[in-house]
């Protein structure tokens, strides 16, 4: 299995502290070894990193860590394969135009006889099938959706019904942002810690690094972090329930959000 990690902040915050834990599980705390990928959203454009070795050992990631990596979204996996050979094209986070957005996705889990479903617009780069998997949602979202639907609440639940579709196949625990919403649906595993001020200072659980937010942040800060499994020692993280859609914007849980907490 693979690990995800996400951010929805308000304003654009760094995502280094969190990104320095996620490292460390690929190939030093964890098996995740076969590559990582870091999406980062800043205004209408993103910036991208992919490597496909692994991430503790990474010069890549080191170098990404030594620049401002401030954002308002943010999409990081870390890979361990079992679909595809380790290369960059099999390497998450995968990202498509839509509608004059960037979509970004990642996946952790495995999905069987995911070929069965039919592509016509968005067709895969490389050959997982969790890219496959994003290639479909995007073509049922063209298919049933007009760019003013994005971001209603019939627009996410349909979203919704997609990975409840594409779970049956396998476990589907997904990542997917247009730049302004971050959607986490969970099929098995997924959890958040959302951090308003005063913040509370943490501590990394794979890695000797402790932050002090305040001294970073001002009173109207909002940062919502996402990951597999909690990236800190000192903080309540939030598990998510099995087939629920979180949908967070700014840092904060939007108001479609609980009409999708449902298995």
């Amino acid at each position: 299995m693979c690990e995800l990690l996400g951010m929805s902040a308000d304003p654009p915050t760094d995502i280094a502290f969190s990104f320095t834990g996620l490292m460390q599980r690929g190939g030093r705390t964890g098996p995740h070894k076969d590559g990582w990928g870091l999406t980062l959203y800043q205004g209408k454009g993103i910036r991208d990193f992919r490597d496909t070795g692994p991430g503790s050992t990474s010069e890549l990631a080191q170098a990404v860590l030594q620049r401002p990596l401030a954002g308002t979204v943010v999409i990081g996996h870390i890979r361990e394969a079992n679909v595809g050979p380790i290369c960059l094209e099999n390497t998450h986070p995968f990202t498509r135009e839509l509608w004059g957005r960037h979509w970004t996705f990642a996946h952790n889990g495995q999905l069987e006889n995911i070929n069965e479903l039919p592509l016509e617009r968005f067709i895969p780069i490389g050959s997982t099938d969790s890219e496959y998997a994003f290639c479909w949602i995007l073509n049922q979202i063209v298919a049933r959706f007009s760019p003013q639907d994005m971001n209603t609440a019939p627009f996410w639940q349909a979203v919704h019904a997609l990975c409840k579709s594409l779970n049956s196949y396998g476990v589907f625990n997904m990542l997917l942002s247009d730049g302004e919403t971050l959607a986490c649906y969970c099929a098995t595993q997924l959890c958040s810690i959302t951090r308003r001020a005063p913040f509370a200072a943490a501590a990394l659980k794979d890695a000797n690094m402790r932050i002090e937010s305040n001294r970073h942040s001002t009173l109207d800060d909002t940062v919502t972090i996402v990951a597999t499994t909690p990236l800190t020692d000192d903080e309540q993280w939030q598990r998510f329930d099995k087939g629920e859609l979180r949908l967070f914007r700014q840092g904060k849980a939007t108001v479609c959000e609980p009409a999708l907490h449902t298995a």
